[in-house]
């Protein structure tokens, strides 16, 4: 095996413990696994911290097609988003929380792409800015419940109650014991507090600001924060990818990332 150098992004044993019994196995009948997943692992890390093109990945990871196809495979077939849920899971645990949020907290981020042909995406005209919009929905604690990437001016009402209606159709139950969702004006209206109501039966708290002096909003910050997460990793500075699905499959790996961190106490970075 050849001598790996160490990088900051790179899974501790510890955080590697948490992750490795979540792996995907190999597939039944086939060859052996030979492949290295940690190494794997932290060559996707290393990607998504840096945001260097695939093909730039340093020599002492696994060849870049490999650490790409893992990735993308991964993608197709969910793992990213299972894995952040499952580590969310542990995230509220640990922090002494109920397995199930009785406070989540919706908001949209817009965020440039590179433009290229064949993409999705749109204008935002409130906010000027020619791309896409990352819907999040999140707990108390800022972890990721659901991501949906979509053009710059789509709706953020019409796609957070699709986000939700996808969760419900995954079966979590992660929002059986929601009791109230957190806005901003951006989502105020009695359609979308009805379509809440029926979907989770959860009542919708708008948080508004008082005037146009800059004012804290403790409650709705949590998304904030998460956005704010989400920034320190390159990848994620604009949109980089071809398809929405990548972009989501972006943040749930990023979000992995950070919950690893967080299980392991092994470090106060993100």
């Amino acid at each position: 095996m050849k001598s790996l150098t160490a990088y900051e992004t790179d899974l501790s044993d510890a955080e590697w413990a948490i992750l490795e019994p979540m792996i995907p196995p190999a597939k039944p009948g086939g060859h052996p696994r030979t492949t290295d997943m940690r190494a794997v692992c932290n060559g996707i890390y290393y990607q998504l911290k840096t945001g260097c093109q695939w093909a730039m990945l340093p020599h002492d990871f696994p060849p870049s097609s490999t650490v790409y196809s893992y990735y993308r495979k991964w993608q197709r077939h969910g793992v990213w988003e299972r894995l952040n849920l499952r580590l969310l899971e542990q995230c509220r645990l640990q922090s002494g929380k109920s397995l199930q949020p009785s406070v989540i907290a919706a908001d949209s981020q817009s965020v440039k792409t590179t433009e290229k042909k064949g993409e999705v995406y749109g204008f935002h005209g409130g906010k000027k800015v020619k791309g896409r919009k990352r819907h999040l929905i999140v707990d108390s604690l800022g972890l990721v419940l659901k991501v949906i990437v979509t053009e710059a001016n789509a709706s953020e009402r019409i796609v957070t109650a699709y986000a939700l209606m996808s969760l419900l159709e995954e079966g979590t139950q992660l929002l059986e014991s929601v009791k109230l969702m957190l806005v901003d004006q951006g989502y105020r209206g009695d359609t979308f507090g009805l379509a809440i109501w029926l979907l989770i039966q959860a009542k919708v708290q708008v948080i508004s600001r008082s005037g146009k002096s800059f004012e804290v909003l403790p409650k709705r910050w949590i998304v904030e924060r998460t956005f704010g997460w989400l920034n320190w990793y390159r990848r994620l500075s604009k949109d980089y990818e071809h398809l929405p699905e990548m972009s989501e499959a972006a943040i749930y790996a990023v979000m992995t990332r950070i919950m690893l961190r967080r299980l392991s106490a092994t470090s106060t970075t993100l």
